[in-house]
């Protein structure tokens, strides 16, 4: 499972600068529930914004996209698990 974490970490690019989302601390920790069948993300979205207000929509428009295709990956990495993003 952690093998599979990190290979989707290492492929889920930031468009802008193309580094994986895993080198960014964009995903904070990931936490696992066997009983459920979720897997938690923890994301820090707020401490990747910028100070500007217009800065910051566009960014947040290009961290959608990144949470979008970071839960396509998971998904198909863990297809019996819930992603779910905290």
């Amino acid at each position: 499972m952690t093998a599979k974490i990190e290979g989707v970490l290492d492929r889920v690019k930031d468009p802008e600068s193309g580094l994986p989302v895993g080198a960014l601390g964009f995903v904070r920790r990931l936490r696992y529930s066997e009983k459920e069948k979720i897997l938690y993300v923890f994301l820090d979205t707020y401490g990747h914004l910028p100070k500007c207000i217009t800065c910051a929509a566009v960014a947040k428009l290009v961290m959608e996209g990144i949470i979008r295709d970071l839960r396509t990956e998971l998904e198909r990495e863990f297809p019996d698990l819930k992603v779910t993003f905290v």
